[in-house]
């Protein structure tokens, strides 16, 4: 064999380092190695193998936040099955880098559709009917001197209310709504000696076809627009908005409200308690027949703040329920004009819990009325001014008060103070059951105790004060089911301090579905 010559080793050695060069030089170029190190087939070999981990620990992060957005969208849209997560089905032949490209797009789609998710979805512009009913019924017993007749009497009535609550559409911003109250009834109550309180049973009702015609009346029917003013506000509720009523209604269901005293189906049955003693017991409303008025009412409500909520609005309704005088229009049961109404405007302030709910509320308002009578009888103006206010204290407690004082008109009392309170009887293991006692004040006016000290108007001299109490215990049977023992004293009637106390017992059962 024939060994290589000095020029041909020369030869070799000078390609094997041109080669080694070369590779070297490539490896640079690569990023591999650096421009002083030397080249080994481990060096590289341990470079590659590095970098193939850490594309590896990264494609494994982004599958981990890939499969935790997959459990994120999946648990938010169980309940709707409006989301579809794409579920990779891994394929290995695909190169790395092909792979985590693959991942990362999903990571983004799944970014996007969870945002989609936590979302609030539009409302729905066809929301359902919303239908309500409820069933009175109440039996009292009177004593002999309380009585308009005389002699202790007993009388029952039942009442029966039908609410429908309808999706009117939409005007421009604007969400409507239309209302509608079916109300039937037999009975009209115990009549009482004459006194300032019209009722001790607002819960009776009778149409004036009669006891043996129990047909019903349409009590209210209005249509309402809701304008919302600026974003979600606290608890994603509109912070501003402004209401629009217009037909016929309720007037103390938009005005003088009250949570303690203001639902003679479960709360007092005193007409003196259930309202403003002014305003109803003594007349100034002037609503028809049944206690509805057309008319339209304008409100502007405030929720930006967590702490306190506010709201103003503005009524004019129907008025003059009198028809006995050709004067009179009467507006409030259609069979008249509007050009004496009734005119009221209040400002209210609430005090917001820590959940946006209310836990005091605060009504000042004043009205005028220039469709009521006098003590003669002639067409007058009556105005005057309220205060409706109800405050919950702890957790058992709630508290109310209303004030009235007439400014302007004759009538036979013209100030009133009620107050009192709902306690709930969690203490004696009924937490669902309440005990409710008030008392009030009607004051005898000075043009009414002239007029019955010149003349026999209502067969005594009235003077001083009218004094009611009530006290009911709400017994709650079920969720349906509420019965309530009541009682009711007064003393003096009517501003007549020879008059017998009235003394009135009575149960109350009511069914609401």
């Amino acid at each position: 064999m024939l060994k290589p010559t000095k020029k041909e080793n020369q030869t070799e050695g000078q390609k094997t380092r041109f080669e080694r060069s070369a590779l070297r030089l490539a490896f640079l170029l690569c990023g591999f190695i650096g421009p002083a190190m030397p080249v080994s087939a481990a060096d590289i070999r341990d470079k590659y193998q590095l970098q193939v981990e850490q594309l590896l620990e990264r494609i494994q992060k982004i599958e981990q936040s890939n499969s935790d957005l997959v459990r994120q969208v999946q648990a938010l849209t169980a309940h709707a099955n409006n989301a579809r997560l794409p579920t990779p089905a891994p394929t290995y032949a695909l190169a790395q880098t092909e792979r985590l490209e693959r991942v990362e797009r999903q990571n983004t789609a799944l970014q996007q559709q969870l945002e989609d998710v936590k979302a609030p979805a539009p409302e729905s512009d066809n929301v359902a009917p919303v239908f309500s009913a409820s069933l009175l019924a109440v039996g009292q017993t009177i004593n002999a001197g309380g009585a308009a007749s005389g002699m202790q009497e007993n009388r029952i009535n039942y009442r029966m209310d039908l609410t429908a609550e309808l999706d009117a559409g939409h005007l421009g911003d604007a969400k409507g709504k239309v209302f509608a109250q079916l109300r039937l009834g037999q009975g009209t109550g115990i009549s009482t000696v004459p006194s300032y309180t019209s009722t001790i049973n607002t819960t009776a009702f009778e149409t004036s076809a009669g006891a043996n015609d129990s047909f019903g009346i349409l009590a209210q029917v209005y249509y309402q627009l809701e304008w919302p003013l600026g974003g979600p506000g606290f608890n994603t509720s509109t912070p501003d908005r402004v209401l629009l009523n217009i037909g016929k209604m309720d007037v103390f269901g938009v005005f003088d409200q009250n949570k303690v005293a203001a639902d003679e189906g479960a709360q007092f049955m005193n007409n003196a308690f259930v309202h403003n003693p002014l305003l109803d017991s003594g007349g100034d409303i002037a609503a028809d027949a049944y206690a509805f008025a057309p008319g339209v009412r304008l409100g502007y409500f405030s929720r930006s703040d967590a702490n306190w909520a506010w709201g103003a609005s503005v009524g004019v309704f129907g008025a003059g329920s009198d028809t006995s005088t050709p004067a009179h229009n009467n507006g409030a049961n259609f069979s008249g004009d509007l050009k004496q109404p009734f005119v009221i405007a209040q400002l209210e302030v609430s005090s917001l819990q820590i959940n946006g709910e209310p836990r005091g509320n605060y009504r000042l308002y004043a009205w005028r009325n220039d469709a009521t009578s006098d003590l003669a009888g002639q067409r007058q103006t009556r105005s005057g001014v309220g205060m409706s206010v109800d405050q919950k204290v702890g957790r058992d407690w709630n508290l109310f008060g209303r004030l009235g004082y007439r400014t302007s008109g004759d009538a036979p009392f013209d100030t009133a103070v009620t107050a009192g309170f709902e306690y709930a009887g969690k203490r004696w293991g009924r937490p669902k059951d309440a005990l409710g006692f008030a008392v009030g004040v009607l004051s005898t006016s000075k043009a009414w105790r002239d007029a019955t000290a010149a003349a026999p108007l209502a067969g005594h001299e009235a003077s001083g004060e009218e004094i009611i109490a009530e006290l009911y215990y709400r017994i709650k049977l079920n969720e349906r089911l509420n019965v309530s023992p009541d009682l009711q004293y007064i003393a003096r009637p009517g501003g007549n301090g020879n008059a017998p106390a009235v003394w009135a017992l009575g149960l109350r059962a009511n069914i609401g579905f």
